[in-house]
């Protein structure tokens, strides 16, 4: 491999590690409400229930529109990436949903500013974080693929280390979730290119009702 791509390698390790200062870790995605229903109770039912919110809705929404934020970025189309950031905000389940990658794309537009890096995203109203993770991507030159198993690997991670405080679970239990995991989203990945406009969506009613009952939750330790 030359400099470049070993480069482009350690960018994407940043730009997918539980250090970026985005604020992921205080966000469960409606995990915490599943946890208080009952719902998810030990290991299996955490494999169970990130899976399904996987299969259901970040695969079908998350995924292949990272790939259409990747060419629009790409391709200089602000207008197309644009369109992209409103309907995947459109698409979020719940309010905390909607504000969580709200949050957390203002604060990765903010850490490149802090950075020092140019880009034009400043005028945006809102930005969701899947936008501005492709943008950055794409700036920093990483492969679309690469980036896209890395953004689903990051949320996967970000699942179980919540579900690590709040079922609990063990840390041999986590890496026994994430080796699961894995494959999974690498097949996911790879299909994310192949999934046409008519069939974008996210239907995970269960995820949406539960996200919003965490809204009035008594005791918690996630904002979502």
């Amino acid at each position: 491999m030359s400099a470049r791509h070993h480069l482009a390698l350690a960018r994407l390790l940043q730009l997918a590690s539980p250090a970026l200062p985005v604020g992921a870790y205080s966000y469960s995605q409606g995990l915490e409400a599943a946890v208080e229903a009952g719902i998810v109770k030990d290991e299996a039912g955490t494999l169970t229930w990130i899976d399904h919110v996987l299969q259901l809705s970040v695969a079908t929404m998350d995924a292949p529109l990272f790939m259409r934020l990747c060419s629009a970025w790409r391709d200089d189309d602000v207008q197309a990436a644009h369109r992209w950031n409103e309907l995947f905000l459109a698409s979020r389940e719940s309010a905390e949903l909607r504000a969580e990658t709200v949050q957390m794309g203002y604060s990765l537009v903010q850490l490149l500013t802090d950075l020092g890096e140019p880009h034009e995203l400043g005028d945006w109203a809102e930005v969701a974080f899947l936008p501005a993770f492709t943008y950055v991507a794409m700036r920093w030159e990483i492969d679309e693929q690469a980036a896209l198993v890395a953004y689903l690997w990051s949320w996967a991670e970000n699942q179980v280390i919540a579900a690590m405080k709040i079922v609990p679970l063990g840390q041999t239990a986590g890496q026994r979730l994430l080796r699961a995991l894995g494959p999974r989203i690498a097949d996911h990945a790879a299909r994310a290119a192949e999934i046409g406009d008519e069939q974008l969506g996210n239907m995970a009613p269960g995820l949406a009702l539960l996200s919003s009952q965490h809204e009035t939750q008594y005791s918690r330790l996630f904002r979502s």
